[in-house]
């Protein structure tokens, strides 16, 4: 990228903030620059930001936004990273990305149970510290790498998140840096229409430095199932998941339990986290509707046991290593979700279709309980009526025409098939390829959204290809 007289200007004013400190900046063009400083998450959708930003307090963040500001340049940060599209490096050319890394506080209040977060802590150490400091806990995703600061404002869901909510459920109070370069509080009492933005679509509203949140007493006890199916033919796994989609959209089904069902070449996996002893999930019946034959077991663990399990499995399909991937996903309201016979239709044509690639899985995973408790107005956060997610991901080293052709056939599938109703996705699951991207994100909270925009980020600062745009009036 070239450096041009607004990229020196910015470049010059960056270094002014950073006042001679090692490792607080780079710049376009500087050597490993994509290795060291953007580490892209998604090898296949490339992006060059006018510079990547590591600062130390929340006043840093204040100063990089103001020579953002005046040099033109569109501002995005990152906790962890893990964005389908890049978006903590801008999702395209020429931003400032502000990384979290430096954003470590953690504090328990022992009296309210709320624990102050900075947003650059990973999930793995938030579950260490939360442990550590009265044995608390709070729900969230299952990937230990997966940064906070993303993480809970665009939703934050996980086996859990059944029992407890979503992750920004969780969320009392934020400090974050506005487009104006203040640094501001923002809560039910105080900046309450920007608090709404924040949780669900932060990354349109401003850079958050710490969370407020409040938390539970850790289960003592954790059960978690497994059932691996080695059949060969996606055809044969249909009437398995036919009759898990069922259970998982009962709606008297046991908030303690969550599931997801995840397709693969050559078979499937069913696995199942219970917050409980193994008499409680056996007094659900939820067994019962589970296969119970000697390709599944149990495994009993204690909260941090049963956190590093799920993390373990899932890190056999989504690795914390950048990659090249494609992916679809899609939200189920309980009305919409797939009868027998399509399910059996859409698993035969799977069968039939070249992928491109051995590396491919199909995740459904269940979603409803407490999250859907919460008016859908509630939050930015818009998805309370659905009870189902899929997403898919296929890898390659490029990642093909063909393999992007089975992704996005298997999506086209689904829509085809699905209820009328079913509409938009969960904001993790960033797509450039989605039609009318940020109403599939936020639907009905979106005109809201876009006028708490225009107030705050007039001139669209804080901006990703997914990101809210200000109102036009």
């Amino acid at each position: 990228m070239g450096q041009g007289p607004s990229t020196s200007a910015l470049q010059q004013c960056i270094q002014g903030v950073a006042n001679n400190r090692a490792n607080f900046a780079a710049f376009a063009g500087s050597p490993l620059y994509q290795i060291q400083w953007v580490k892209p998450y998604n090898l296949d959708v490339p992006v060059e930001p006018a510079a990547v930003v590591r600062p130390e307090t929340a006043q840093d963040i204040s100063d990089i936004i103001k020579c953002a500001n005046a040099n033109g340049v569109k501002v995005q940060a990152k906790s962890g990273g893990h964005s389908y599209q890049n978006y903590g490096a801008g999702g395209s050319d020429g931003a400032v990305a502000i990384d979290m890394v430096n954003f470590q506080k953690f504090s328990m209040d022992t009296k309210t149970w709320y624990a102050t977060i900075g947003a650059g802590n990973r999930l793995g150490e938030v579950d260490k510290k939360m442990h550590a400091q009265g044995g608390r806990a709070m729900a969230h995703g299952v990937c230990p790498g997966v940064g906070l600061g993303g993480h809970a404002t665009i939703g934050g869901l996980g086996p859990m998140s059944r029992m407890w909510g979503s992750a920004l459920d969780h969320i009392v109070e934020v400090e974050v840096v506005t487009a104006d370069g203040k640094i501001q509080r923002a809560s039910a009492t105080q900046n309450e229409d920007l608090f709404w933005a924040l949780r669900g679509s932060a990354s349109g509203f401003g850079v958050i430095t710490e969370f407020v949140v409040r938390t539970h007493p850790e289960p003592a006890n954790v059960v978690q199932y497994e059932y691996t199916i080695k059949l060969g033919k996606q055809a044969d796994v249909a009437p398995l998941y036919s009759k898990w989609q069922a259970l998982m959209a009962d709606p008297k089904l046991d908030r303690r339990f969550g599931s997801m069902f995840i397709m693969f070449p050559l078979g499937a996996i069913i696995t199942g986290t219970f917050y409980g002893t193994q008499e409680e999930f056996l007094t659900t019946g939820i067994p019962n509707a589970l296969p119970q034959d000697g390709n599944g077991h149990l495994v009993i663990n204690d909260w941090l046991g049963g956190l590093a399990h799920d993390a373990e499995k899932e890190a056999l399909y989504l690795s914390g290593l950048a990659m090249p991937f494609v992916s679809r996903s899609l939200a189920f309201k309980r009305q919409d979700l797939l009868g027998p016979e399509k399910i059996k239709d859409i698993f035969n044509w799977v069968d039939t279709q070249k992928k491109g690639t051995l590396l491919w899985f199909i995740i459904f995973d269940a979603a409803g309980g407490a999250i859907e408790d919460i008016p859908q107005n509630a939050t930015a956060f818009a998805h309370r009526d659905k009870v189902m997610y899929y997403q898919s991901y296929g890898i390659g080293l490029p990642v093909t025409k063909t393999t992007k052709d089975f992704i996005t056939g298997f999506h086209d599938q689904v829509v085809q098939k699905a209820g009328p109703g079913t509409w938009g996705t969960y904001p993790g699951y960033v797509n450039n390829a989605l039609v009318d991207q940020q109403k599939q994100y936020w639907d009905s909270n979106l005109p809201a959204l876009e006028q708490i925009k225009a107030r705050w980020d007039p001139k669209d600062l804080f901006h990703n290809p997914g990101s809210v745009r200000p109102v036009k009036n």
